[in-house]
């Protein structure tokens, strides 16, 4: 275990395991619906859970990034930025967003809502850990890996200040290391 690392919430076990049940039920689901989603990836942070959710599945998928931001440092400053947006169109088409935690749910919410304006006919997501503690708008994920308690959880692509991302587990970092 990392050195700054208070306790491991989640190890790579588990998350390997959760990834490749949530990735069963998702093909299950598009299947029903005779769909094809485009995966889209929110950088940085759900690139490991990207990159093994899409293992896990057997559809023809196509995937693509968008990198958004609205953190500085441990807090959600609830303007949502665009660094990045999608070289794929959307229009008229099924979006399974890729996400590492809904938190506040605020970057959720105004990413949903650009996909639609877009002209996406429906936009799913799948999200790592969810932390409903801090939600402050009204929105879920369809899939959920882990639901984790209200502490500043690192690794396996959280960060604080673009470290940590690397290990291979979901960790809660010792309060002196940010506070």
């Amino acid at each position: 275990m990392h050195q700054d690392i208070k306790k491991i919430l989640v190890t790579e076990e588990e998350i390997i395991k959760r990834t490749d049940e949530l990735a069963r039920q998702i093909c299950e689901d598009y299947r029903k619906e005779g769909k094809l989603p485009l995966v889209v990836g929110l950088l940085k942070g759900s690139v490991p859970f990207l990159a093994e959710l899409i293992k896990h599945m057997d559809l023809d998928i196509c995937f693509d990034f968008m990198d958004v931001s609205s953190y500085e440092g441990t807090e959600s400053i609830g303007d949502v930025k665009i660094n990045l947006d999608l070289h794929a169109s959307v229009k008229d088409g099924s979006v399974l967003l890729v996400e590492d935690i809904v938190d506040t749910g605020r970057t959720l919410k105004e990413v949903k809502r650009m996909l639609k304006n877009k002209g996406a006919s429906d936009v799913k997501v799948v999200s790592l850990l969810d932390k409903p503690d801090r939600r402050v708008v009204e929105i879920e994920a369809d899939y959920v890996g882990f639901v984790v308690p209200n502490e500043f959880v690192v690794g396996y692509g959280l960060d604080y200040n673009q470290k940590y991302r690397n290990l291979p587990y979901v960790g809660v970092l010792k309060d002196e290391i940010y506070g």
